[in-house]
């Protein structure tokens, strides 16, 4: 074949890539993949079977990329973003549609009337798709829920969890094996593990959990140091690979919490009873145990399996009060922990970890789920105390493994990495601190932990804290899991993963599954753990975006009984078209535009100042900036505030929301 032939041949064959499908509201859509620096165009017809964020194959146009945007077609749908739909059932004698309520085109889905499942004409309903063949134009689907109209709240957030890719019910199949599982303590599974059950164990917990994932135990020894274990309940004795149970857990991958309700990874059967760690109950577990001094040295680590029995259940606010009074049941061994767990605190912000302080906001809802009051909780020491054993175990279990090489290859096994921050982030934000008067070594990794822990030290309590602490989480990576293990900068830590809340987390599962091969000395290595690992960290994405998105539903909701009212705010945020502001007693972000401002000038963002400038006036609404808003509009569907800067002429002096206030609905 001639040299011209060859190349002609070469330039009519498309190339295969995958990515994932970005459907417009207008029917364009493009894929997004990977190392390629633009994005493909997929014209409405060309989609093929794709849905919005499907993962998919695309053959690339052999004409694309003469001086033109890069055009393809979809071939394949590799993997289903979204199983489940909301929207409205159409009836028509014995015909039936399902019409999905998403700005993003899609197919409306055939339903054969004995999968309606009891859903009328008009009905609000989720419904998902259970197969689409080659000679179906449509796709057909099935009827899941009815969703009842009176309930406002419940529809809002159920919705949410479908456009995150969550499923709202277990299917029948899966909960059928869950039922099946016993919680007998067999004789058999004893000789397997050792037996903590005479030791003193508790939990702690938020006052309304049901799953208590870990417990810790605490004695004496002779040699005058303590043994302390830390005990998580034994998801992978129940839920074994590859059953319908395990592809059920993996596919949601995490639960997600919304204001009102928990959406489990697991059925209530496992979550709530057979690995629920519940007091004066005999349970399996998977242990780390520590022999440490009375000056927070670590003489010994013992890793295996365990069974346990909850002694007492306490809640954070029962703990964080024998720390304050230093009084009350197993007050001793209460003290006891929370003197080791600040010692490993301080080892570990002495070692370069970075001490990121964080609010926890709280709604408290009536009996149908309206927020009547937020309240505003801050870690304190009975957090802290659990944090710190967790941290360590789940520190001990990576290390552990890590050491550990099958044919002079490391395991693969899912670490939880965090990234340095990133250099184009860090340094606009060194120069704003230095404007507030703080300065930043950015020689090296360490250097820039160091910098930060002594912003945060010196910042505490001044009007600036807010806005550098806010910022200077900006400038972290998010944290992932991989089997690149790279380490966790954040925390400090070479090696780091999650093992301690299996119940909840599927990446947890896998560590213990891993964690048990490794003790035995039969690893099987997992040659698809990569993929594992970015469908866990995808959804614990989802997941996170699914809470942001039920958290700011409730604020709006919140927000309606005061509109027309004015509040003291903290600007959150800057970009062209405003800036968000969050109240200080409320600490709900509403946003003001710059069209609004117009009556008072023309103004545009600058960027390296975190600020909108008054293009006449020179007046700067920069970020951390103390304000006064008018609440003006509260939009439910969008879930949006609108404020409206209020012009004073004395700023009035502002007082942080204090841990744990609420701040209650207006009558």
């Amino acid at each position: 074949m001639s040299k011209e032939k060859a190349t002609k041949k070469k330039s009519s064959q498309s190339t295969t890539v995958k990515g994932k499908l970005d459907i417009s509201r207008s029917g364009m859509a493009y894929v997004i993949v990977e190392g390629m620096d633009k994005d493909i165009v997929i014209r409405p017809n060309d989609i093929g079977r794709g849905f919005h964020g499907d993962t998919v194959k695309v053959q690339i146009s052999p004409d694309s990329g003469r001086g033109r945007r890069t055009e393809g077609k979809v071939t394949e749908v590799i993997i289903r973003n979204q199983a489940t739909f909301i929207g409205n059932i159409s009836v028509n004698k014995n015909i039936a549609f399902f019409k999905a309520a998403t700005e993003k085109p899609m197919p409306d889905f055939y339903i054969p009337i004995e999968k309606l499942n009891g859903a009328t004409d008009g009905e609000r309903v989720v419904a998902k798709m259970i197969k689409w063949d080659k000679a179906d134009k449509k796709p057909e689907g099935e009827v899941v829920t009815i969703l009842k109209s009176e309930d406002v709240n419940d529809m809002a957030m159920k919705e949410i969890l479908i456009e995150s890719g969550f499923p709202l019910v277990f299917e029948k199949a899966v909960l059928d094996e869950a039922d099946k599982l016993s919680d007998t303590i067999t004789r058999e599974e004893l000789k397997k593990r050792k037996d903590y059950r005479d030791i003193l164990t508790f939990t702690i917990d938020p006052v309304d959990a049901k799953d208590f994932d870990d417990a810790i135990s605490i004695r004496n020894l002779d040699n005058g140091n303590y043994e302390i274990g830390v005990h998580i309940a034994d998801v992978s004795h129940f839920v074994k690979p590859d059953t319908i149970l395990d592809k059920s857990a993996y596919e949601r991958a995490t639960s997600v919490y919304l204001p009102d309700r928990v959406n489990p990874m697991l059925p209530e059967k496992i979550s709530n009873e057979l690995c629920s760690l519940r007091p004066l109950e005999d349970k399996y577990t998977f242990s780390v145990v520590f022999q440490v001094t009375n000056r927070g040295e670590i003489k010994h680590k013992w890793i295996g399996r365990t069974i346990i029995q909850s002694k007492h259940r306490f809640t954070y606010e029962d703990v964080q009060t024998i720390i304050e009074t230093k009084d009350g049941i197993h007050h001793k061994a209460i003290l006891l922990l929370d003197k080791l767990a600040k010692v490993f605190r301080n080892e570990r912000f002495d070692a370069g970890a970075i001490n990121f302080s964080s609010q926890e906001v709280r709604f408290q809802l009536d009996e149908n789920g309206k927020p009547i009051g937020i309240v505003i909780k801050e870690s304190k020491d009975a957090h802290k105390l659990v944090e710190e054993f967790m941290l360590l175990a789940n520190r001990t279990i990576a290390e552990y493994v890590s050491r550990i090489k099958i044919n002079q290859e490391p395991v693969p096994f899912p670490y939880r990495i965090h990234d340095k921050p990133d250099d184009e982030k860090l340094k606009p934000f060194a120069a704003f601190a230095k404007k507030f008067g703080y300065t930043f070594d950015l020689h090296n990794d360490a250097a820039v932990a160091a910098s930060f822990n002594n912003l945060l030290k010196e910042v505490s309590g001044k009007p600036e804290q807010h806005v550098l602490e806010q910022l200077g989480i900006r400038t972290m990576a998010k944290a992932v899991y991989t089997s690149k293990n790279i380490g966790h900068y954040g925390l400090g830590f070479e090696h780091y993963c999650h093992f301690t809340s299996p119940i909840r987390r599927y990446p947890d599962v896998m560590v213990h599954r891993i964690l048990q091969e490794c003790l035995d000395k039969n690893v099987k290595p997992d040659k698809k753990m990569d993929e594992k690992c970015k469908h866990c960290s995808d959804k614990e994405r989802k997941a996170m975006e699914a809470e942001r998105a039920a958290n700011k539903y409730k604020q709006v909701e919140f927000m309606q009984d005061y509109l027309g009212e004015e509040f003291d705010g903290i600007i959150s945020g800057v970009a062209s078209f405003g800036f968000f502001v969050e109240t200080v007693l409320h600490k709900c972000e509403g946003m003001v535009t710059v069209r609004d401002l117009s009556e008072f000038d023309e103004f545009k963002l600058d960027e390296a100042d975190y600020a909108l400038v008054g293009m006449r006036t020179g007046k700067k609404f920069r970020m951390g900036d103390a304000v006064r808003i008018k609440v003006v509009a509260a939009n439910l569907e969008k879930r949006q505030l609108d404020y409206h800067w209020v012009q004073e002429e004395g700023k009035p002096e502002l007082h942080a929301a204090k841990s744990k206030s609420v701040i209650k609905r207006k009558k």
